[in-house]
């Protein structure tokens, strides 16, 4: 009994830091903000709650420019095959479009709402419309 108990209080632990770790777009992001940038990917962490994309951008003035945008979880991408390199999913290398929404602090950061890969495929990976599918 003691121990079912000790294991149901670690559970709702874990649920209850979960939920504390997790934020809402709106705090993070400006959803007025939209950017655009097409450069080399570098690195994705596979990891939940979010996910991260890591790329390579040059700006207008051809410097290069490090950028890092979050992304759903590694469950929800590789369902569609987005983490799944053996479907042709994203990997270090490739260069890819990111459309997204940049961080509300103005750095180089941002919410990936869409990934162009180097095949023309087009994964959404989130949407501002609550009724999306």
């Amino acid at each position: 009994m003691e121990t079912s108990r000790r294991l149901s209080d670690s559970y709702a632990e874990r649920r209850r830091l979960s939920v504390l770790a997790h934020h809402s777009v709106q705090a993070e992001f400006d959803l007025e903000k939209p950017v655009t940038v097409t450069g080399r990917v570098t690195k994705v962490e596979w990891i939940n709650p979010h996910s991260y994309l890591y790329m390579d951008v040059n700006d207008d003035n051809g410097n290069s420019k490090h950028w890092s945008f979050e992304m759903a979880g590694a469950g929800a991408l590789w369902r569609p095959g987005l983490s799944r390199t053996d479907r042709g999913g994203l990997k270090a290398g490739d260069t890819i479009t990111v459309n997204g929404i940049l961080a509300k602090d103005g750095s180089d950061f941002g919410l990936v709402k869409n990934i162009k890969l180097p095949d023309g495929r087009v994964f959404t990976i989130w949407t501002d419309d609550p009724n999306a599918k």
